[in-house]
């Protein structure tokens, strides 16, 4: 996982259709994608915390939220779509991994005039606490349903990833869980980790089982427990930043397009890695030499652009020029008569003498010495450096033609087809 800007992150899901599907956590995570696309900058608290907003950073809310009513009950929708010259991104809020809801999302995204590149998905903690004793066998029997329904759905270029539900902390306010649920009294929060663990177990088995991606938020923020907020369950904009690194990492992987190689993910932060703050880059026409000048101390390097997968040319890395050695000590040369010449036939290092070009011998032009030559070292020889060729930030083409196309997106049955999903040696057949 790597730190990525903005510009990266636009070019690496450049004409991509991205479906986020889940709870108020995957809320954020649609949030902070698509700040991600814009800005240089993290989701501030309140953005964090409000829901069914009209509007979020040019993004517009398509059902639900504000239009209809605010509630916390298992009938809350809430559809929002980013859109943009060459990005696609939308949400919808699930209670239930698995319903007639789920059934309608499935229909509308096949029958779209897009297909989805990305679908990023779970549902787990309102699956687990709001519906009944029987939690358990419902929850696998709708995780296998759905699956099986995306198997058949979704088309064979389409990335499905499956997050597991992030950890839980020590204390879970009233405003997440009710005080009854069907039935039952509110539950604990032992009991409620307890459940998460198994839902998280049963999820990644069914998903591997149709080799669907998995990412385990779980394992990954098992110690970021720092980042936690108030309520025990919503997590701060620094972890959903790391959250969208992992997702953005996991997407390249899929497509074989090489990140920039930096630093593995620090705690500490750099400066625009800040609520509100935004870095203001300087336009690569106008950097002319400072390109290649040392950072001032105190401030990271600027990071270089994503590199092309490997099957695409590459031009060849700037030329360096090779460092000279150091100057050599010379001993103190004995009281000699000096001749009018020197003989050409010794070794002659240039780096022990130098010659005064202003009285030259008029005996022999080459090796010819006055009375004024002196045993000092030669003065340094500039060192012009080799033209270096600054090279732009490439274009990943990932199935689509170079050409322009009519539209950002491609028709539902014309896309192109991308090599099936990773599956084992021996994989089964695939019912008809």
């Amino acid at each position: 996982m790597v730190r990525l800007l903005a510009s990266e992150v636009q070019q690496l899901l450049h004409n991509k259709f991205v479906v986020v599907l889940g709870d108020s956590v995957h809320r954020a995570v649609y949030k902070d994608l698509v700040l991600l696309l814009q800005k240089d900058c993290l989701l501030t608290h309140k953005q964090l915390r409000t829901k069914g907003e009209l509007t979020f950073e040019k993004d517009q809310l398509m059902k639900g939220g504000e239009l209809d009513t605010l509630h916390n009950r298992t009938d809350y929708r809430e559809v929002r779509e980013f859109c943009s010259d060459h990005h696609l991104v939308r949400f919808y809020f699930l209670t239930r991994v698995y319903s007639e809801y789920m059934e309608s999302v499935l229909e509308e995204l096949q029958s779209g005039t897009h297909a989805p590149d990305v679908i990023i998905m779970n549902s787990c903690l309102w699956d687990v606490s709001r519906y009944g004793r029987n939690f358990l066998s419902s929850y696998r029997q709708n995780l296998e349903n759905l699956f099986g329904r995306m198997d058949e759905v979704l088309p064979k270029s389409c990335l499905l990833v499956w997050n597991t539900a992030m950890p839980l902390g020590d204390k879970i306010k009233a405003a997440f869980l009710p005080q009854k649920c069907k039935g039952q009294y509110r539950i604990s929060v032992a009991t409620l980790k307890k459940r998460v663990s198994q839902a998280n177990l049963y999820s990644h088995e069914e998903a591997t089982k149709r080799y669907f991606d998995v990412l385990d938020l779980n394992f990954h923020f098992r110690q970021d427990r720092k980042h936690l907020q108030g309520d025990g369950v919503h997590w701060n904009e620094h972890a959903h930043r790391r959250l969208s690194y992992l997702l953005l990492s996991h997407m390249a992987d899929a497509w074989g397009v090489e990140l920039p190689h930096r630093d593995p993910w620090e705690p500490d932060l750099v400066p625009w890695e800040r609520p509100g703050q935004v870095e203001e880059r300087q336009p690569q026409a106008n950097r002319g030499s400072q390109a290649f000048a040392l950072s001032p101390p105190g401030l990271l390097p600027r990071p270089p652009p994503l590199l092309p997968s490997p099957t695409l040319p590459m031009r060849p890395p700037p030329l360096l020029a090779c460092p000279l050695p150091p100057p050599q000590l010379m001993p103190p040369a004995p009281p000699y008569p000096q001749d009018n010449y020197f003989s050409s036939d010794p070794i002659f290092h240039s780096d022990e003498f130098y010659i005064h070009p202003e009285n030259p011998s008029p005996t022999h032009p080459g090796y010819a010495f006055d009375g004024d030559f002196s045993f000092h070292h030669q003065p340094p020889v500039p060192n012009f450096h080799q033209p270096c060729y600054q090279r732009h930030a490439p274009v990943v083409h990932r199935g689509f033609p170079r050409h322009h196309a009519r539209g950002p997106y491609m028709p539902w049955r014309g896309r192109p087809r991308r090599p099936q999903r990773h599956a084992p040696a021996c994989q089964e057949s695939r019912p008809q």
